[in-house]
């Protein structure tokens, strides 16, 4: 088995690239060495062990261990403390009475590596000056292994006030270690592991010499892997509704941890392993990886002919939107924007669209957090599970109020959240397997970049309110909830007492209808003379005009000889309402 981090880790350090990287992403994960699975401290030193390197690892509950020729680098940190080789001092220990320098070196060594249980800042300190000692009296080089880096020199608040002084003082000694020219230039490596790069503070994080290499979440390849190991293993096999390849390709997603814990529990019922389970692990994962209050897995249960009325709309949807969505690689669209009004319906119809893909549909609520740095931690976290998912259907309601803009007057994290979230879109391995669903009563505010070709851009698409035969069919849908065969004059008096209502206010109508309890066409007359639309019939237009401004098919637009004229028309309309404070 091979890993790509692991070779990309190799390179920079054998080609001397760089003497510190971070390591991060994937990092809780575990990794198979050859002969079994281990994490990935274990993975890392096993897979570098190499004649003449001595590894060093620290982790936070531990003392600094060291894997290699102990004896050897305690000999030379002793010479390098009393200044002269460990023979001298030998000899001059038989002549002393009491204990000899070398003694109480030696012991002051072995007190270092256990002090530094639970003492962060005296590890490093001890780790720094172990390089040093290694440039001078060492015939050997150092690889010395950090367990969270971010836990140790935490971003805090994104400035050095917010740190206590113990803090503090161990980015002071990194920064100094790590920006040491001859430890750049000497022989040395330290591998620092964080489970993002954004958790680790600035001041080490962003150190030009200091080089980020990302574990990814298993691809299919390495869960199949770590299937057929499991399966040789176990003392009950678990059963499979189908073979181990068709498990590893459901699975996407999902940690190796999180495979294990899957097939632990599938041996331990001796009840065969479902697709729904399989499906309903993934969910779980991904959710309480990213958050409940980031995104939550949705299955919409209704199709495309249970869409009422856009009948223009749902046979490009079925001739054009499906088939590319569903096209593989550089055929496949990357996404769509959905504009218009509020009430129009945006969200049903492409919940609708979501359910005819029958992939997973992931729904972002937010990606911000009020943590500093917490939103790229998250935002890594969603890329990751995106890379590693087969097919999946992003869906973002109010998607301008989600992704903000890029101007100077933006909040820096606002801009950098949103150029991520616009990298990904055009990201080349994503597409034809990430599929951008972006809802917007205000498409003018969603940002530019997002709306040009080559994203979401490509294909914006207006909702709007219904008209000639698709509002005949919202009344009859109507009608039929109360009347079981409504004649064309019902349908005709109906209409007449329903200007301007949208697809939502035809919802809401049906559902008054059926909570009164009516009977007769009177009945539903007298209701909807009773009923009054919001005042915010100038808010809709000006949503439908930015909707019909931005829209990027001719096809899809209402009528079949517009002009250029009459798009003016609309930019001027919009003008207009602007002058008057509408937005």
């Amino acid at each position: 088995m091979t890993y790509e981090f692991f070779s990309r880790l190799a390179g920079i350090l054998n080609s001397e690239q760089s003497r510190s990287v971070i390591l991060s992403g994937n990092v809780y994960d575990l990794f198979h060495n050859g002969q079994d699975y281990v994490p990935l401290i274990p993975f890392v030193s096993g897979k570098s062990k190499t004649k003449g390197l001595i590894r060093l690892v620290y982790e936070l509950n531990g003392p600094i261990r060291i894997l290699d020729d102990s004896d050897k680098l305690k000999n030379a940190w002793i010479a390098w403390k009393s200044g002269v080789d460990t023979d001298t001092l030998l000899i001059r220990g038989m002549k002393s009475r009491g204990e000899s320098e070398f003694d109480l070196l030696s012991k002051q060594f072995d007190r270092l590596i256990l002090d530094a249980i639970g003492n962060p800042t005296l590890a490093l300190e001890t780790l720094r000056q172990f390089t040093i000692c290694s440039r001078s009296h060492l015939s050997g080089d150092l690889l010395i292994l950090v367990e969270a880096a971010d836990m140790m020199m935490p971003t805090g608040s994104g400035d050095v006030a917010s740190l206590n002084d113990k803090q503090l003082h161990r980015i002071g000694i990194v920064q100094d270690w790590l920006s040491d020219p001859a430890f750049m230039n000497g022989g040395d490596s330290v591998i620092l592991f964080a489970e993002s790069k954004s958790l680790i503070h600035p001041r080490v994080a962003k150190l030009p010499q200091v080089l980020n290499v990302e574990v990814s979440s298993p691809n299919t390849e390495q869960r199949l892997h770590y299937i057929q190991h499991y399966t040789e293993q176990a003392q009950y096999k678990p059963k499979l509704w189908s073979s181990a390849e068709d498990l590893a390709s459901f699975t996407a997603g999902l940690s190796i941890h999180a495979l294990r814990q899957l097939l632990l529990g599938a041996s331990y019922t001796r009840e065969p392993l479902e697709p729904a389970d399989v499906l309903g692990k993934v969910q779980e994962f991904i959710q309480s990886q990213l958050g409940e209050d980031v995104v939550e897995f949705k299955k919409p249960s209704h199709r495309l002919d249970d869409v009422m009325g856009n009948r223009q709309l749902k046979t490009f949807i079925r001739n054009e939107l499906l088939p590319r969505f569903r096209a593989p690689g550089d055929k496949a669209l990357s996404g769509a924007a959905v504009a218009g009004p509020i009430g129009g319906g945006k969200t049903f119809i492409f919940e609708a669209v979501a359910s005819e893909l029958d992939v997973p549909v992931l729904v972002l609520k937010s990606i911000r957090s009020q943590w500093y740095g917490q939103t790229d931690v998250i935002f890594e976290r969603l890329r990751r599970v995106l890379e590693a998912l087969e097919k999946v259907v992003i869906f973002v309601d109010e998607a301008d109020t989600q992704f903000g803009g890029v101007g100077a007057e933006t909040h820096s994290t606002e801009r950098r959240l949103t150029g991520k979230i616009q990298a990904m879109m055009s990201d080349p391995r994503l597409r034809g397997r990430v599929i951008w669903l972006l809802m917007t009563a205000r498409i003018h505010l969603l940002s530019p970049d997002i709306r040009r070709p080559g994203r979401v851009g490509d294909l914006i698409i207006p909702v709007l309110d219904p008209i000639d035969d698709d509002r005949t069919e919202f009344i009859r849908w109507v009608a039929e909830s109360v009347l079981e065969a409504p004649s064309e004059d019902d349908i005709q008096r109906i209409d007449e007492l329903t200007p301007g209502y949208s697809a939502a206010a035809f919802a809401s109508l049906r559902s008054q209808l059926r909570g009164c309890d009516a009977k007769t066409i009177e009945d539903i007359i007298n209701i909807v003379n009773d009923l009054l639309l919001p005042a915010i019939e100038s808010t809709r237009r000006y949503q439908t005009l930015q909707a019909l401004l931005n829209c990027t098919r001719r096809s899809l637009l209402p009528g079949t000889d517009l002009t250029d004229q009459d798009r003016e028309g609309w930019h001027q309309e919009i003008l207009a309402l602007e002058s008057r404070g509408i937005h």
